[in-house]
């Protein structure tokens, strides 16, 4: 999927299709986690779909909860919901930025290689 480092760097608009790639995985996966966090609300905390959708979108965002949760299965998924969504924000933070550090990296082992070429 990336270059190896003794390739020379892909062009910019190479770049800018991985990067657009990563952002389409990346949706993906918000799209996915907010529909488990509406469904879930929906379903076993009785939300409407609005509000499922407010509360999962907070969640996923980092926010917190709008609405107060009176079940135990309420509390539990949304307690798992929340550990979930933590780990989704890092895993989205990662697939967003790591084409941008490989071409950072790419770039300083290309220029590292050209100094001792140059010694």
């Amino acid at each position: 999927m990336y270059e190896h480092r003794n390739e020379p760097l892909i062009s910019h608009g190479a770049f800018l299709r991985r990067l657009a790639a990563h952002g389409g995985v990346a949706l993906l996966l918000v799209i996915v986690s907010l529909g488990i966090g509406m469904a879930g609300y929906h379903f076993i905390e009785g939300l409407p779909w609005i509000d499922a959708l407010v509360d999962a979108s907070m969640l996923l965002g980092g926010m917190g909860p709008v609405d107060p949760i009176h079940s135990v299965a309420g509390k539990l998924f949304a307690s798992f919901y929340a550990l979930y969504s933590g780990l989704i924000f890092l895993i989205v933070a990662g697939v967003l930025l790591a084409p941008v550090f490989h071409r950072a990296l790419h770039h300083f082992h290309l220029d590292a290689e050209d100094a001792e070429d140059a010694a």
